[in-house]
């Protein structure tokens, strides 16, 4: 429910990385401090959409794009409705990263960055090990590339920065470009 007292446009923020990057983690920090500010948040997150909205696909090329064009059409239909939006999906072609931010009025990209090997560490699930062992095929970052930002709207660092310090870079950003009082 929003709260009349703090407005806000709407704006999707489109976390990028490689899986284990950090993506999840900063962005439900930054959905925490805001929502606690009263400001209406949406969160879209790929491991959690591909449960329901996009249960019928898989990992190829054409399964990737069709996932993130309508996680766009979803994350579009928010923003218009004056939510912020924090969407975390490895989107790993530039180019449906592109088709997102044309289709979504206000759309700013944050790329996750992190050597993969701080990601293999992170790793919980152990999809990286699978993915090395050959067992789990088309993995990104292993045996199906990821295509870094050109030019993001911001960077996190996240091998470098802690997790107070990724979410501050995010609301400044947020702040800057006028979407947060």
């Amino acid at each position: 429910m929003t709260n009349p007292k703090r407005p806000s446009p709407g704006v999707t923020v489109w976390f990028t990385g490689l899986p284990c990057s950090g993506k999840t983690t900063v962005a439900d920090r930054v959905a925490d401090q805001l929502k606690l500010q009263g400001y209406p948040i949406e969160r879209l997150d790929g491991d959690i959409v591909r449960k329901s909205l996009t249960k019928d696909l898989g990992f190829s090329k054409e399964d990737r794009d069709e996932n993130l064009k309508r996680v766009t059409d979803l994350a579009g239909q928010l923003t218009d409705q004056g939510r912020i939006v924090l969407a975390t999906f490895v989107s790993p072609y530039r180019e449906r990263r592109e088709k997102s931010r044309a289709a979504i009025h206000s759309f700013l990209e944050v790329y996750a960055r992190c050597p993969i090997q701080v990601c293999i560490q992170r790793d919980v699930k152990g999809m990286y090990k699978q993915a090395l062992a050959g067992k789990l095929q088309g993995f990104t970052g292993v045996d199906d590339p990821y295509e870094e930002p050109e030019h993001p709207d911001l960077i996190l660092d996240t091998d470098k920065e802690t997790i107070e310090e990724s979410t501050a870079k995010v609301i400044s950003l947020l702040k800057n470009k006028g979407y947060l009082k």
